[in-house]
């Protein structure tokens, strides 16, 4: 019951907010903040006793769920899916105690706060097609409530455009589960990747691009990315950063749970299109975001292009290049959570996110200059820390294979450079501002959310042996297995 304690603290937590009074609004945010601390817990006693030399599922759980439609209840964990557990309870804890910050309405926020938490562990726990399915739409309505009530600017607009968009992408995927089953009458992933050799090619190129669908609109893949800035620019702090920090990774997991085992005929076909993508994102994300004056929309559009490293990798079916994908999501994960929080300090004080409002603030705000500066760097991709590495793994899998968008994809990291520096530039630069005399620096609890993802980022940046050497195994089994043919 290990893997399904992960889903049941922040479930319990949950049920405890529920049946407290409105009135105690720091009780509730207690509750949810240790429930998430104790899921955060739980995942670090996961990994003690995790083996990283083995490549198979680890600490399976199996139940019977719908025996009729041989639907069970089915977790487990990899070297895959580990990576990502441990970013979605860090995140949810950390984003937690930002979510102190909302100022109203905090019973119902926080209930959905914990849901939304248990809809992103269990997508990354489920080995049963079907309970992924019910995973991954749990995610669904919280987002949406969360960032359409506690949301600014246009909320109710760009909550309705995330809704339908990840649901189009969601009953497309749900044709393709539908047509699976019908075909091999059963839901278990790992029997699917089985007989995977046995289905028709044709078959498993038409189902990889349904399941293509659905994975590239929460990716976001170009050109299904329009919800993305709207969203992450519309929704509340702590709901940019699971948004960025776990949500878009969602899409990605897919393809290493889904796509790439269950149908490795459709993923080597594809990949030419898969490494164009990931090249179009990268340059067009990074030139997009340097003609952003929103500070949130730049860190928003800086997401599309770091994503693409992740479809570059993905394309070239190398251990270096595969390494360096899913390196990407837990990288890209704790730089841009934390570079959206960076923002929502900002905008709790100033009550604004354009960058030409401001000038000077690096004398005034001593700590905030210096962690914005050290994330700045970090998305930049500065040789030391935890975004290079992850980017150079996926640009050397993929030169040898896709070798002009390589090429190209390079020019994304000099725009990253030209936007970022761009940004450290308009804030903490040039002439001082007067009328931001008044702003205070951090606060320990906002300095206390950025400091878990700062020594992360430098961490992996010196040491990534720590988060490869988890992953590598399973990821050379799903290489073997997609190249066997």
């Amino acid at each position: 019951m290990i893997l399904s304690a992960l889903l049941l603290i922040p479930l319990a937590g949950m049920l405890v907010i529920l049946a407290l009074p409105k009135r105690a609004e720091r009780t509730i945010q207690q509750v949810a903040t240790l429930a998430t601390a104790l899921t955060l817990g739980w995942s670090i006693g996961l990994l003690t006793k995790f083996n990283p030399q083995l490549a198979a599922i680890q600490f399976e759980e199996r139940l019977s769920w719908i025996p009729q439609l041989n639907i069970f209840y089915h977790l487990g964990v990899d070297g895959i899916s580990l990576p990502m557990i441990l970013l979605t309870t860090l995140l949810g804890f950390l984003a937690c105690l930002a979510s102190w910050s909302i100022p109203e309405r905090k019973k119902e926020y926080f209930v959905l706060y914990l849901l939304l938490e248990v809809g992103m562990l269990g997508t990354f726990l489920a080995l049963d097609l079907f309970l992924f399915y019910v995973f991954w739409e749990v995610v669904l309505v919280p987002m949406y409530l969360l960032i359409g009530i506690w949301g600014g600017g246009r909320r109710e607009y760009s909550a309705f455009k995330f809704f339908v968009y990840t649901l189009a992408g969601s009953l497309v995927m749900l044709l393709g589960i539908l047509a699976l089953y019908f075909q091999t009458h059963t839901f278990d992933l790992r029997q699917l990747a089985a007989m995977s050799p046995a289905l028709d090619p044709a078959f498993q190129r038409l189902l990889f691009l349904a399941f293509f669908f659905g994975f590239a609109i929460k990716v976001p893949i170009f050109p299904f990315h329009t919800w993305l800035p709207d969203a992450h620019v519309d929704a509340p702090t702590p709901i940019s950063v699971l948004l960025a920090g776990v949500l878009l990774k969602m899409g990605g997991y897919g393809f290493f749970r889904i796509s790439y085992p269950l149908f490795p005929e459709g993923a080597q076909w594809f990949a030419p299109a898969m490494a164009t993508l990931g090249m179009i994102n990268i340059v067009y994300g990074a030139f997009v975001a340097l003609a952003q004056t929103d500070f949130k929309r730049l860190v928003a559009y800086s997401s599309v292009s770091h994503m693409g490293f992740v479809l570059l990798g993905l394309a070239s079916l190398t251990p270096e290049g595969m390494n360096g994908a899913l390196l990407q999501m837990f990288n890209h994960g704790t730089i841009t959570g934390g570079m959206f929080l960076l923002v929502g300090v900002l905008y709790d004080r100033a009550h604004t996110r354009q960058l030409d409002a401001f000038g000077g603030l690096g004398a005034k705000l001593p700590v905030y200059a210096g962690i914005l500066t050290f994330f700045s760097l970090a998305s930049l991709g500065l040789p030391g820390l935890s975004g290079f590495v992850s980017e150079f793994l996926s640009l050397v899998g993929a030169f040898g294979v896709w070798r002009w968008q390589t090429v190209v994809s390079v020019l994304g990291i000099v725009v990253a450079a030209a936007y970022m520096l761009t940004v450290l530039q308009r804030v903490l630069l040039g002439p001082f501002n007067e009328r931001w005399r008044g702003l205070a620096d951090m606060s320990l609890r906002e300095v206390m959310t950025l400091v878990p993802l700062l020594l992360i980022v430098l961490l992996l940046g010196v040491y990534p042996l720590l988060l490869l050497r988890l992953q590598d195994p399973s990821l050379q089994a799903l290489i073997q297995h997609i190249t066997a043919r």
